[in-house]
């Protein structure tokens, strides 16, 4: 069964006429033939010898065939035809479905490693910028730096760590990641499509957030993979049911 999307089919009868399914009209075909006489009279031309023409003109010739009675005579077949098509598009779609399924839990698998690099990297760049951030005073105000109270480094400190902080972010990632394999996982015969995509949108904002809010090279470079690996997700869950 197709639940998501348009399936249009076309059909052309061609078929041979019966005889009796055609009448001259023979008073129209005769008015024609005496008004053209007549012309032909009143111009000194020689009148047409034959119908052929004639027959061509509107309304000398009527169908009387019945398309319905043609449909309805073909429309076993057709839909035996249709059937069939719909089968073997099913049968396509379960193994691209199997293939493009196994795809998307790699991706999804190598998000989750990614995530788990990320949850290993975050701690240390608070420490990281506490280093940088000490070496900077001394070097900036020399011997007067031991002045500084360690009060006011770890102020400074807690503030960008504040700022950094995407621990909110990994969590719900992590969420709605292992939300798309559940669904992956579910019986065929679901429609995960819109589910699916929705998750995709959900992801690449808490990365794209992560990559604003993280303030580390080595995060970055985990972020800019994350988004290539959901825009991979996202083209092939467009094609999902």
């Amino acid at each position: 069964m197709i639940r998501r999307g348009t399936v249009n089919v076309s059909v052309f009868l061609d078929y041979e006429p019966d005889p009796g399914d055609y009448r001259i009209n023979r008073q129209v075909l005769l008015g024609y033939l005496q008004q053209v006489s007549q012309l032909a009279v009143d111009h000194g031309l020689v009148p047409p010898g034959g119908l052929e023409g004639f027959l061509l003109l509107p309304g000398v010739v009527s169908d009387l065939s019945d398309p319905a009675a043609n449909s309805e005579r073909i429309r076993p077949d057709v839909l035996a035809a249709v059937q069939e098509a719909l089968d073997k598009l099913q049968q396509m779609r379960a193994t691209e479905g199997e293939a493009m399924a196994d795809d998307l839990r790699g991706n999804c698998q190598r998000l989750l490693e990614l995530v788990s690099q990320v949850e290993t990297r975050a701690p240390l760049v608070v420490e990281d910028y506490r280093q940088r951030l000490q070496e900077r005073m001394v070097q900036l105000l020399g011997d007067a730096a031991t002045a500084l109270r360690p009060e006011d480094i770890i102020k400074e400190v807690s503030f960008f760590a504040e700022r950094s902080d995407i621990s909110e972010e990994l969590v719900r990632l992590r969420s709605h990641v292992q939300q798309f394999q559940g669904f992956l996982d579910k019986d065929r015969e679901e429609t995960p499509g819109r589910r699916l995509d929705f998750l995709s949108q959900e992801m690449l904002r808490e990365i794209n957030t992560m990559g604003a809010k993280a303030n580390d090279v080595t995060i970055s470079h985990y972020v800019v993979e994350m988004k290539a690996i959901v825009e991979r997700i996202r083209e092939m869950v467009q094609n999902i049911e």
